[in-house]
């Protein structure tokens, strides 16, 4: 497994976190620091049977060079798990939190501001599909995420175990259930790359 991000400090806590873990683990894991939008410097084409692109692609105000990129690292045959911010429900949030002017804005809108306040772009489900198959991502299937439990405190405690685990149970199925997985804060797909991609003739 590889780990690569742009952040010193997060592949940081990765090594602290994976000092916790045992000698096999340990060597099976590497890290690379560089741009997601460098990927194809980093690597060479068909290196990655799973490439997992979450909460990146909302930062890029053009996502096709970074999707082409995780097409051509990955083999024929390999699986992109993509998790994007889902444009289809930006409204719910605000809605339910009762921040009705941010709700009625983010109706006619694809892009938002996080919880930390910095400027990020959603992508509707059927947009992101297109996208995908463009350079040759076919869609196996996708889920929702968070879509009872967008509107918690990022502060709130967790439940007891016996509670928590209800709650990931209620999640996990209605991320993958219709209508619930549509107004989930997340949308989570899993594409493969075809060997048809004209990237790779």
């Amino acid at each position: 497994m590889t780990g690569f991000d742009s952040s010193a400090g997060l592949l940081a806590d990765l090594e602290d976190s994976l000092s916790a873990e045992a000698p096999d683990v340990r060597e099976r894991v590497t890290t690379v620091q560089g741009d997601a939008g460098h990927l194809l410097a980093a690597f060479a084409p068909s290196t990655f049977d799973v490439v997992l692109c979450h909460g990146v692609l909302m930062y890029f105000a053009d996502p096709h060079p970074l999707l082409s990129a995780i097409s051509q690292v990955l083999v024929p045959g390999g699986l992109a798990s993509v998790l994007v911010r889902n444009g289809d429900a930006l409204a719910m949030r605000p809605g339910l939190l009762g921040d009705w002017a941010t709700a009625k804005a983010a109706f006619d809108g694809s892009s938002y501001l996080n919880r930390i306040g910095v400027p990020a772009r959603a992508d509707r489900l059927g947009e992101l599909t297109t996208s995908l198959g463009e350079h040759g991502l076919s869609m196996l299937t996708w889920y929702g995420v968070r879509v009872f439990t967008d509107a918690a405190a990022v502060d709130a405690p967790l439940p007891g175990p016996q509670e928590l685990d209800l709650v990931l149970t209620c999640e996990e199925i209605a991320g993958r259930t219709d209508p619930y997985r549509g107004v989930a804060a997340l949308t989570h797909v899993i594409a493969t790359a075809g060997a048809s991609d004209p990237e790779r003739r």
